[in-house]
């Protein structure tokens, strides 16, 4: 018998291990430091760090403050009424600069009556026609507001517009065929009208700005200033396609 076996008798309490258990053991203590896969792994924070995923950039963010958001919704309307007023003036000084005559020409006059405390339109108190395809024909309801329509239609300052009084309850109005100098006199009043609504828009923001007394930098202000962009750049496209419909540009030069 070996010295070993002998050994092993004397001292029932030693043990080798096979080599296949050494072996085993001594894998993990070989690959420390190397990167386990992800679902192995504990996930530990890392201090000093925060993740930026669920963060919402301040141009994202909607207004929550329910005051504030009526006030953006009612500075939204009127600021759309601008633009669509401008909208039918261009549309009416566009008809004219292209020779049609409609009875949409006469859509910015308004008419004071006695005892009103507002201004009617015109088709409130009349109505209005074309004839031969070049005259406008205004019939009157009631005889005794001839006077105040034809003030009207004089303080309306529409290019052209020349009212001629046929009987007791008509006018009309003929309608010259547009010149190169007649069409660049309307698409200039049309632009300098243009400025008028960018000016009543920003002095909208302005208002609603004042009265939410919002902070600097708070998504309020800068959701009204994105508001008041949007329907400048309305008005810009308005006046812009009036001048492209008109060659307006090209007669300038």
């Amino acid at each position: 018998m070996s010295v070993l076996r002998q050994a092993l008798r004397a001292s029932p309490n030693l043990c080798l291990r096979p080599a296949s258990c050494t072996r085993r053991l001594a894998i993990p203590l070989a690959c420390r430091g190397a990167r386990l896969p992800g679902d192995a792994r504990r996930g530990y924070a890392v201090k000093g760090i925060k993740s930026t995923a669920n963060l919402v950039p301040g141009s994202k963010q909607p207004i929550t403050d329910e005051t504030a958001r009526a006030e953006y919704a009612k500075t939204d309307e009127k600021m759309k009424a601008a633009v669509e007023w401008y909208r039918k003036e261009c549309a009416a000084v566009e008809s004219r600069a292209t020779g049609r005559v409609t009875p949409a020409v006469l859509d910015p006059v308004r008419v004071r009556l006695p005892d009103s405390d507002r201004d009617f339109r015109l088709d409130e108190v009349a109505t209005v026609g074309v004839r031969d395809g070049s005259t406008l024909l205004i019939t009157i309801f009631e005889e005794d507001t001839m006077k105040h329509v034809e003030k009207g239609l004089y303080d309306s300052k529409l290019p052209n517009i020349v009212p001629q009084k046929f009987d007791s309850r008509t006018i009309k109005i003929p309608i010259p065929k547009p010149t190169v100098e007649s069409n660049e006199a309307l698409v200039t009043a049309a632009h300098r009208k243009s400025e008028d609504v960018r000016v009543q828009i920003r002095k909208l923001q302005q208002a609603s700005v004042k009265r939410g007394n919002y902070k600097k930098h708070s998504v309020e202000l800068e959701e009204f200033q994105k508001l008041t962009d949007r329907h400048i750049a309305d008005v810009d496209k308005v006046i812009a396609d009036l001048k492209k419909a008109t060659n307006f540009n090209s007669k300038k030069k």
